[in-house]
């Protein structure tokens, strides 16, 4: 077995399939790449641009709604050791195919509010 040190891990949707994925960076060796492959639910991915606050939207609030399912998540900066992690913010839908309203307070202050997203799919949005 081959032996290394793990230095970083920074977590992602590598191959943009809905689930997370994790690569750990190793010291003098090349970085692991953990594939999630244990997919079959619904997801939904944001990936936010700021304009009036700052372009990678942290500080973000998102709360989704999908029937009777409310989530919500924050876009976070900092990451770990030698490691970012992906921006973008994933909400697992289960077997609801449709998010009903998305609502992202933007640091600014600006809110602003999204209807009938499809699920299994990434949504590009830029604060107005």
């Amino acid at each position: 077995m081959l032996q290394s040190a793990g230095r970083g891990a920074a977590f992602g949707d590598y191959d943009n399939d809905g689930d997370i994925d994790m690569l750990v960076a190793n010291c003098n060796q090349q970085p692991n790449l953990l594939r999630n492959s244990g997919g079959g639910n619904n997801w939904v991915k944001l990936k936010l641009t700021g304009s009036k606050s700052n372009r990678d939207a942290v500080g973000a609030k998102i709360k989704m709604v999908a029937g009777n399912l409310v989530r919500t998540e924050e876009v976070k900066g900092g990451s770990s050791f030698l490691s970012a992690h992906d921006l973008r913010v994933n909400f697992g839908l289960g077997p609801r195919t449709q998010v009903d309203a998305i609502e992202i307070q933007w640091p600014s202050g600006t809110v602003q509010k999204l209807k009938g997203i499809k699920a299994n799919q990434i949504v590009s949005v830029r604060e107005p």
